[in-house]
């Protein structure tokens, strides 16, 4: 089981409880015991699930709550909550500061993805003014060091290594001087990992981190080991001192419940989840609103974040400019479709609106969701600049919609479905009033988030209308 599908199974129980006429023991018992099965399934240790069923009885104590209550709600805040302590070790992480020379150090087993995620981990942070630099210190695996000359080249950080030295202590050492020299801030070492616990690695381990002394190690766990995750973490958390973990291959089948669960046993916390092979596919983890994305709830904050990075700073005021106007027009449609495929899979985007069960985009849709995206995109493509930039639909007339057809080598029944899809978002979008007196000069898009009104959802029609958004660009 996805932890998409653990999401929708809890989403599911606590829908069945909310639709319950009164909600006694038996709703109660009923509601967890689906939970239970779910994260049962989708690998969370037997023992964290019973304490935490134990947790939810004792926060609900549905016998002595007064009355007039919200019975519902009780329960659900405190599933919200259990599900937060179950992934939140309850200390915050060690972070790098700009400036201030420090060395980061990546373990975990081969096959974690754990020299990718280095990679990552170096270019999240370039853009925030670090200066990274990246040393391969494994010299178990074949390839190691190409695979890393590979990723930091393409992502333009420096890199050391050597195809000739055999002792990873010593090219740890080399690389972390030499990087201190050359003023990194931010000095990643990568070393080898093993098919599974080995006495070597652990030794190999621990000298290298007692020759470099790093300010933080880092534990990569692929999320597909399942309840295996919690020993092998723990092996790590006595051999290393682990500071925080890194959840690998999310946007797979993997069961995922096994390896967050393992932050209990490592005692630190997720700062990171890879979504997928590219370098942007890197998110931070917010153990709330994580949580809130499982559960359907949302994480606006995350999509903020995500429209930020696709849309530059120097762009932003332009954008709002032309939103405050009110015309939305094709090409502004265009452009948003642009940005909705840079910032990643529909599916993971569509996950952190609120309103949005993940079921609503499984994985078998994702790609035909964006497949028609690129198909309205080509259509565009064959418009003139005075069809794109009107904001009147009834301009693409039928010679108009005709000569599209035949420049993007679709018919006209395409043609019509992509305008029928504009009129729909134009619709949606006139419904949304930003204020006038926003100074698009000094305006961001965190800020027109902010300007909009606390009852978004009911403005754009409700949670049918999020739906049917979402089945639009999913289905056929």
């Amino acid at each position: 089981m996805v932890l998409a599908q653990l999401g929708g199974s809890i989403s599911r129980a606590l829908a069945q409880m909310s639709n319950a006429t009164v909600v006694d023991e038996k709703v109660l018992s009923d509601c967890l015991n689906e939970i239970t099965r779910a994260l049962l399934q989708a690998d969370v240790r037997f023992q964290m699930v019973r304490d935490m069923q134990a947790n939810i009885r004792r926060a609900v104590s549905l016998e002595t709550h007064a009355a007039g209550t919200d019975k519902r709600r009780v329960i659900q805040k405190a599933v919200f909550t259990e599900l937060c302590n179950m992934l939140d070790p309850g200390k915050p992480p060690f972070v790098p500061k700009k400036g201030k020379q420090c060395v980061v150090m990546f373990v975990g087993l081969q096959g974690s993805g754990k020299t990718t995620t280095c990679t990552k981990y170096a270019h999240y942070h370039q853009p925030k003014g670090f200066k990274p630099g990246l040393v391969c210190a494994d010299t178990f695996r074949a390839g190691a060091f190409d695979q890393l000359k590979q990723n930091a080249s393409k992502a333009k950080v420096p890199f050391y290594g050597s195809y000739t030295e055999s002792d990873p202590v010593k090219i740890a050492v080399e690389g972390v001087e030499r990087f201190r020299k050359e003023n990194c801030d931010l000095i990643i070492v990568d070393t080898s990992g093993r098919h599974k616990q080995e006495a070597a690695l652990f030794e190999e381990m621990r000298q290298v981190s007692e020759a470099t002394k790093p300010d933080l190690v880092i534990f990569v766990m692929d999320s597909s080991i399942g309840q295996a995750a919690f020993d092998q973490a723990q092996a790590f958390r006595q051999s290393v001192s682990v500071g925080a973990v890194i959840v690998t291959k999310m946007d797979g089948h993997a069961k995922g419940g096994g390896a967050l669960s393992a932050v209990a046993a490592t005692r630190s916390p997720v700062i990171f989840i890879g979504t997928g092979e590219h370098l942007g596919e890197f998110e931070v983890f917010d153990v709330k609103q994580f949580v809130k994305r499982l559960l359907g709830l949302g994480d606006l904050p995350g999509f903020i974040d995500k429209i930020q990075e696709v849309v530059p700073a120097d762009q932003q005021p332009d954008l709002v400019k032309r939103l405050t106007e009110g015309n939305f027009t094709l090409r502004l449609m265009y452009e948003q479709f642009q940005n909705l495929l840079k910032m990643g899979s529909i599916g993971q985007i569509f996950s952190m609106l609120p309103g949005f069960s993940s079921e609503l985009m499984p994985k078998g849709h994702e790609k035909e969701g964006q497949a028609k995206i690129k198909r309205y995109m080509t259509m565009m493509d064959s418009m003139t600049n005075a069809e794109l930039d009107s904001s009147n639909p009834k301009l693409m007339n039928g010679s108009r919609v005709t000569r599209v057809a035949r420049g993007s080598g679709r018919t006209v029944r395409d043609v019509l479905d992509m305008l029928e899809e504009y009129k729909r978002l134009a619709k949606v979008w006139g419904k949304i009033k930003l204020p006038k007196n926003l100074d698009p000069r000094n305006t961001n898009v965190q800020e027109i988030v902010k300007s909009l009104p606390p009852q978004m959802l009911k403005h754009i029609g409700g949670m049918g209308g999020l739906q049917s958004l979402v089945k639009q660009l999913g289905s056929k």
